[in-house]
C-alpha cells in the first residue's frame, strides 16, 4: 500500500492575485499542480474550475517539440487558431474540388462553414498573431536569427524563455509557473518578475528563489507534512510569522499537555482513593473522559531534519587565486568568408585575485564564459593566454551545475567510499546525515533526483577537506531549507570560495564581492547582490 503524497487538501485561488506555492522537494508541489491544471486525477475529492476559465502551466522542463524552430515553437502558442488554420486550410482544398463546387448544396454549406471559421479567427486575434508572437519574442530577447534556432539546441534558459512567451502571447486566466526562474540569468530573472507583477490574470509560482518570491509574490501557501497553509505577504513576511506560529503552537501545547498531566494525576489519585468511596471514581472517569474530549494540539516540529553540512576548511596560501590577463578563443568550425579571424574569443585579457577567506559572486549573462572560467582554473581546459595561479597550500573542490563530478553508474556508498576511506556502515551513516535512507545508499546515483544529486554533492565536498571552493549554481535545485543549510555552512567555512550564482537571496547572504563576465571582461564591485544592482544601476 501506497501512501499518499497528501490528503484532505483545501484552496481556493483568487484573480489577480501571485501565489507563491513552497515546501520541501518530494511534498508534493509539482503534483498539485498538474490536479489544478487537470493533467492528473485525484484520488479523493473535487476540484471546480470556473466556467470558461483558461489555464496555462510552465512545467520545471518546458515540453518543446524537438525538430521545430524557436518561431515554429512559438506559433503554437495558441492550439485554437492553430486548429482554425487547418480547417480553413481543409476548406480551401474542398473548394477547389469539382464535387464540392459543382454542387450548390456542398458549395453553400463549405463556404457558411469557411465564413464562420473566419469570423472565430478574427474573434481570437488571428490576422494580427504573427505580428505578437514575433513582438513577445523581440522582448524576450529573440532576434531575427534566433527565430530560426532549432529548440534542440537552445540552453535551459532560452527554453524556458520559450514557454514564457507561448504563456505571454495567450494570456490565460491563471498561470501555473512550476520553478520558471531556473537556467535563467539575472535579467532573464528581471523579465519575469516584470511579467508575473504585471499580469492581469492569477499566478501560482513553484520557486526555491527567496528573492524573487519577496518581489512578486501576495501570499505564500506552505505544503508541508501533507497540508497547506496559507500566509499573507511574502517570502519575508511569511518566515517571521511561521517562526511566530511555531513558538505560539509551542506554548499552547506545553499548556495543554501540563492541563493533561494534571488531570491524569488527579484522576489517578481519585481512583485509589475510589477504593473506599465510589463516588471518587466516577470523578476520576469524568476527568479521563475530558482529557479524551480535549482537541489536542499537535507538538510542533521546531528544527525539522536538514541535511548536516559542515565545511571544515583550513587556512592554506594568504594568496588563492591570481588570474593575469587571461584569454580564451575557440575555432570556428567554418569560417565565414571574407571574415577577418577564424576564431571567437570568449575571454579577452581576464585579471582576478582572490585572498584566503574571501566569499566572492560570479555573475553574467548566461554564455558569457562563467563556467568556462571554472573549467580554466580546475585545468580542465587550457588558456589561450595569460596566467592562472593557485596558491601552493590550496586544495580545490568543485561543485558542477549540471553534476558532470558524479558516476551515474556507481551506486551512492560506493561514490562516498570512493571519496574517503569509510566502512560501509560509516558510509550509510554518512549519508543519512544529507537525508538518504538505507535503500537509496544502495542506488545508483542516475536514479536519484535533481535536488538528491545536489545534496550528494554536497556531502563529497564535505569529505574532500577542500578549502577553496568552486561553487557552479550550488542553490539550482535545493529547496528552500537545504539552501539556507549551504549558506549557514559556508558561513562557518574557514576556506575560501569563489561562485557563480543567478541566486541574488544566497549572494547576499554568501558573498562580499561580486565580479560581472560579461563581453569577456571581468568587472569588480564590492558587496553583496543588493549592492552590485545599485552600484550597475547608478552607472547606467
Amino acid at each position: 500500500m501506497t501512501a499518499p503524497v497528501f490528503e484532505n487538501l483545501s484552496w481556493e485561488i483568487h484573480d489577480d492575485r501571485c501565489v507563491g506555492l513552497i515546501g520541501p522537494n518530494g511534498g508534493g508541489k509539482s503534483t498539485l499542480l498538474s490536479l489544478i491544471v487537470g493533467e492528473t486525477t485525484s484520488d479523493t475529492g473535487f476540484i471546480f474550475r470556473r466556467k470558461g476559465l483558461t489555464i496555462g502551466s510552465l512545467a520545471q522542463e518546458p515540453q518543446l517539440q524537438p525538430g521545430r524552430t524557436v518561431w515554429q515553437e512559438a506559433l503554437t502558442a495558441s492550439t485554437e487558431l492553430a486548429r482554425i488554420e487547418g480547417d480553413l486550410t481543409s476548406i480551401e482544398a474542398q473548394l477547389a474540388d469539382p464535387e464540392v463546387y459543382g454542387s450548390e448544396v456542398a458549395l453553400t454549406r463549405t463556404l457558411a462553414r469557411q465564413e464562420r471559421l473566419i469570423h472565430e479567427y478574427e474573434e481570437l486575434g488571428g490576422p494580427g498573431y504573427q505580428g505578437r508572437v514575433r513582438s513577445v519574442l523581440s522582448s524576450l530577447g529573440f532576434n531575427d536569427a534566433d527565430l530560426s534556432l532549432p529548440v534542440d539546441v537552445l540552453s535551459g534558459g532560452q527554453k524556458k524563455l520559450v514557454g514564457l512567451a507561448k504563456l505571454l502571447i495567450t494570456e490565460p486566466d491563471l498561470l501555473l509557473l512550476d520553478e520558471p526562474d531556473n537556467h535563467l540569468d539575472l535579467s532573464g530573472k528581471a523579465f519575469l518578475e516584470r511579467f508575473i507583477r504585471d499580469y492581469k490574470g492569477a499566478v501560482i509560482i513553484v520557486s526555491h528563489d527567496r528573492y524573487l518570491l519577496d518581489l512578486v509574490v501576495d501570499e505564500i501557501v506552505e505544503l508541508e507534512d501533507g497540508r497547506l497553509t496559507h500566509y499573507p505577504g511574502n517570502y519575508s513576511e511569511y518566515a517571521f510569522e511561521k517562526r511566530m506560529r511555531l513558538l505560539r503552537q509551542q506554548q499552547l501545547f506545553q499548556l495543554q499537555q501540563r492541563e493533561i498531566t494534571r488531570l491524569e494525576q488527579s484522576a489517578a489519585r481519585l481512583m485509589v482513593w475510589g477504593v473506599k468511596n465510589p463516588k471518587f471514581i466516577s470523578r476520576a472517569r469524568n476527568m479521563l473522559k475530558r482529557v479524551e474530549r480535549m482537541d489536542k494540539i499537535d507538538r510542533p516540529v521546531l528544527e525539522r531534519k536538514q541535511m548536516g553540512l559542515e565545511l571544515a576548511g583550513w587556512r592554506g596560501s594568504n594568496k588563492v587565486l591570481e588570474i593575469v590577463d587571461l584569454h580564451k578563443s575557440f575555432p570556428i568550425p567554418e569560417a565565414v568568408p571574407g571574415a577577418g579571424s577564424d576564431e571567437t574569443t570568449l575571454l579577452a585579457g581576464l585579471n582576478l585575485l582572490i585572498w584566503r577567506g574571501e566569499r566572492v559572486g560570479v555573475v553574467g549573462p548566461n554564455g558569457a564564459g562563467k563556467s568556462l572560467l571554472f573549467r580554466l582554473i580546475l585545468g580542465q581546459e587550457p588558456p589561450s593566454g595569460g596566467d592562472i595561479v593557485i596558491g601552493p597550500s590550496v586544495v580545490v573542490g568543485y561543485y558542477a551545475q549540471e553534476h558532470e563530478t558524479l558516476d551515474y553508474e556507481h551506486t551512492l556508498i560506493d561514490t562516498v567510499r570512493g571519496a574517503a576511506t569509510l566502512s560501509e556502515q560509516a558510509a550509510i551513516a554518512f549519508l543519512r546525515r544529507f537525508r538518504f535512507s538505507y535503500d537509496q545508499s544502495r542506488e545508483l546515483v542516475g536514479n536519484l533526483s535533481g535536488g538528491e544529486r545536489s545534496r550528494l554533492q554536497m556531502a563529497l565536498l564535505m569529505l574532500s577537506g577542500a578549502n577553496f571552493l568552486l561553487l557552479d549554481e550550488p542553490t539550482n535545485n535545493l529547496d528552500i531549507a537545504s539552501a539556507e543549510v549551504l549558506e549557514d555552512a559556508l558561513a562557518e567555512f574557514e576556506g575560501t570560495v569563489l561562485v557563480i550564482s543567478h541566486d541574488r537571496y544566497f549572494l547576499d547572504r554568501v558573498v562580499g564581492r561580486v565580479v560581472e563576465l560579461d563581453e569577456g571582461a571581468l568587472t569588480e564591485y564590492v558587496g553583496g547582490y543588493s549592492d552590485y544592482q545599485m552600484k550597475k544601476a547608478g552607472t547606467t
